[in-house]
Order: structure tokens, then C-alpha cells, then sequence
């Protein structure tokens, strides 16, 4: 059964966890695929990812025929590219990159039209008239400000990018693991304290079953390009240790 942005926004602030996926790579194939798995989303990574501007509304509508509610990861906090990838299909932006509390009401205003906010009219391809809007806290000023962040009104939600915030803060490596983890779990209690939706970037079910756990209701559990290396790294192991090894 399709849901809508809607049905997140409901979902989310209602503690309900929704699970979703994120894609790096390209097409509306892809977005296809990875919608008729059944997650509740799929958050396309202009970002990092290799999809362009171009291919967006074939992504969209794919993942929303296939019944899942595209997200997009915009390229940056900019306004240009915040409201770009709404007039393309997505339905909901995560918007990476954000200082402190004055730069997500500048994200909220990005995504609504007058009088609520700034965003132009002149969507081309799917979209919602009330997209979700959920802003990445991945840095240090962000998570000073983190509780006037949470305040700010509009949002849908945050969601931590832990690679990012991990360099932020002097926290990479292994001698710094479970800082960080504590550091993630604080900023998932806070968020529930203040009543708004909070997810944390995950590249495995069980890694975001334990942020649900916590508290977490945007829920990402893979990555496609990281997931397909996985699988297809443990595929050819398989066989390739039941026929013995390779010639030289």
C-alpha cells in the first residue's frame, strides 16, 4: 500500500519508526528496486550520490509508483537547492550542512510558499504542496545550537550524520567509537524530549534497530551501493569456496 509525505510526517510524530532507504546510485531503475523491497522511503543523495538534477522526477515518480515516498538529500543548505529537487518530484528534502537555529528556518521558509515562507512557484514534476522538512545535524555549531535547533518551527525533523559530525568533533576512529555513540544517543534523547522526529545514518537493520530502539523514527537501515558490494562480495565467496580455489 503506497503512503504519502503525509503519512511520515504523522508517523514520525507519532513515534512510529518508518524505515527507508538511501541511494548513491542512479536511475530510475534503481529507485524502482529499491521501492518495491517496501521500505516507507527512499532518500535519493544529490549530495554524494550519482543521480543528477536531470534524472530526478524519473526517480520520484519510479519510487513513488512503486509505493514508497521519495526523499532527497539536496546538494546543499542553499535555497536555490533546497527548493530545486521539490519542483522535481521529491517530496521532502534532508538538508545537510546546517550552522544553527537561524539556517533551518531559512530551509523552512525554502519549502513553503508565501506567506509561510519564500519558496517559488513552478514545480514541474510530482512534489507536495507540504513537503517534509527534516535538517542534518552533522556539525559542531549545529549541535551547540542543537536545542534552539529542535525549536524551530516547521521542521519535520533532524537526522545526524555521524561521518560528518565524527570529523566535527575530533571523534574518528576506533578510540573514539563509543564517545561517539554517546554523543549520537544524547542527541536522539533530546530530540525525543523535545518532541520532534530524529533518525541517525545507518548502513546496516541492526545498527538502526538499535537507534529505534532508542527513540529513532526516521529510520534508514542500508545503503544501496554499500548493500550491493556486501551482497555480491558474499556471493562470490560462496561459490568461489565450493569449486576450490582459482588456477594461477
Amino acid at each position: 500500500m503506497a503512503i504519502s509525505e503525509a503519512d511520515l510526517r504523522r508517523r514520525w510524530s507519532a513515534g512510529q519508526p518508518c524505515h527507508g532507504l538511501w541511494s548513491l546510485l542512479p536511475g530510475a531503475v534503481t529507485g524502482e528496486v529499491l521501492a518495491r523491497t517496501g521500505p516507507d522511503f527512499v532518500v535519493v543523495d544529490l549530495q554524494h550520490g550519482a543521480t543528477a538534477e536531470a534524472g530526478l522526477p524519473g526517480v520520484a515518480a519510479a519510487v513513488t509508483a512503486a509505493g514508497s515516498v521519495p526523499l532527497v538529500r539536496t546538494r546543499s543548505p542553499a535555497f536555490a537547492d533546497v527548493g530545486r529537487p521539490l519542483d522535481l518530484g521529491a517530496r521532502g528534502v534532508l538538508v545537510p550542512n546546517v550552522r544553527d537555529a537561524d539556517h533551518p528556518r531559512e530551509v523552512v521558509a525554502a519549502c513553503r510558499y508565501a506567506p509561510a515562507g519564500r519558496r517559488s512557484i513552478g514545480r514541474l514534476s510530482g512534489g507536495a504542496e507540504q513537503p517534509l522538512v527534516v535538517v542534518m545535524v552533522e556539525s559542531a555549531t549545529a549541535l551547540d545550537d542543537l536545542d534552539a535547533v529542535l525549536a524551530v518551527e516547521g521542521l519535520d525533523g533532524v537526522y545526524v550524520g555521524p561521518g560528518d559530525l565524527s570529523l566535527a568533533l575530533g571523534l574518528t576512529g576506533e578510540d573514539h567509537r563509543e564517545e561517539l555513540r554517546g554523543v549520537l544517543s544524547s542527541i536522539v534523547a533530546r530530540a525525543v524530549a523535545a518532541g520532534v522526529p530524529v533518525g541517525v545514518h545507518a548502513y546496516s537493520g541492526e545498527q538502526a534497530a538499535d537507534y529505534a530502539a532508542e527513540g529513532a523514527t526516521i529510520v534508514t537501515v542500508a545503503v544501496d551501493a554499500a548493500a550491493l558490494g556486501e551482497v555480491l562480495t558474499h556471493h562470490l565467496g560462496a561459490a568461489r569456496a565450493r569449486s576450490g580455489p582459482e588456477p594461477r
